[in-house]
């Protein structure tokens, strides 16, 4: 029993996390930076999962695990009068997994890159209390490996992902950060095998309470819908359908190291994998 299936690294991530899906954000990624502040990011995610749901079934014996290293840079500078930023990210992963009992072939190795570009129309005056809204656009483009049949975070394809940011401090440390986005995926044919993918949208709020400028809690939720595919013309049920719940622990160590710990956990998904748990770590060297 083979099915081909298509896993989106970095619940999110990114994610980014997630690149392939979505765009994963974590708390504070929406801050805005002085021109010229550069960021080296190194992201680590282990999955777990002994569900996966097709259609609303269960199938049994199957299980998944994975993990996945995200490289990112992020670079700050001014566009006219805006706030701006660039962004590089780079996927690899190494999964296993069973479908029905059985050993799935799997397409290890580099993900597809994602490059973006993020401007802010609006900058508060006071963070604190005032407002962040920014905008960005992505191009996630096909250089990880795919090959129907296997398993892997390559999707043959080419996806532009718009997203709106927002950061509202509300006072005393607290923070609402909330972000929505959709993925919008080209057809594509791969050895003959068509797959058309309906655009998939992605809603991630967080709570956040800031303890001076170097360490925050927060706690998150993630939701995404949409993303059903057809394979030459015949519907997969395989889809983006899931629900997560997030804790986010986030420390600078030095003036210019940060690190950032992710617990998450799937409580609701069709069309795919339902992780048991999410770990994530991220390092961040400003430069």
């Amino acid at each position: 029993m083979k099915i081909t299936y298509t896993l989106g690294a970095a619940a999110t991530a990114l994610a980014l996390a997630g690149p392939a899906q979505a765009i994963d954000v974590g708390p504070g990624d929406y801050t805005i930076l002085p021109g010229g502040t550069n960021l080296g990011m190194v992201y680590w995610q282990h999955l777990s999962s002994d569900t996966l749901k097709i259609d609303g079934k269960e199938i049994p014996s199957s299980k998944l695990e994975g993990d996945v290293v995200i490289l990112r840079n992020v670079n700050f500078f001014e566009l006219g009068s805006m706030p701006a930023a660039f962004h590089l990210v780079m996927p690899f992963a190494s999964l296993e997994a069973d479908i029905g009992g059985v050993e799935q072939e799997m397409s290890n190795g580099l993900g597809d890159t994602t490059l973006g570009l993020t401007v802010w129309p609006v900058q508060p005056d006071n963070p604190e209390t005032g407002t962040t809204l920014g905008f960005s656009l992505f191009a996630t483009l096909p250089t990880g490996n795919f090959e129907p049949g296997k398993i892997g975070i390559g999707e043959g394809t080419t996806t532009l992902t718009p997203q709106i940011g927002l950061i509202q401090g509300l006072g005393g440390g607290w923070y609402f950060d909330g972000v929505l986005d959709v993925a919008i995926k080209a057809d594509s044919t791969v050895d003959g095998v068509e797959f058309k993918r309906d655009p998939s949208w992605q809603m991630q709020a967080m709570l956040r309470k800031q303890w001076g400028p170097t360490t925050s809690l927060a706690i998150g939720y993630s939701g995404k819908r949409g993303g059903d595919m057809t394979v030459n013309g015949l519907e997969s049920g395989l889809k983006t359908e899931s629900d997560q719940l997030r804790v986010f622990g986030t420390h600078f160590v030095s003036p210019t190291v940060q690190v950032q710990g992710m617990l998450g956990k799937d409580i609701n998904v069709d069309g795919g994998f339902q992780n048991n748990s999410v770990a994530q770590f991220r390092l961040v060297k400003v430069y």
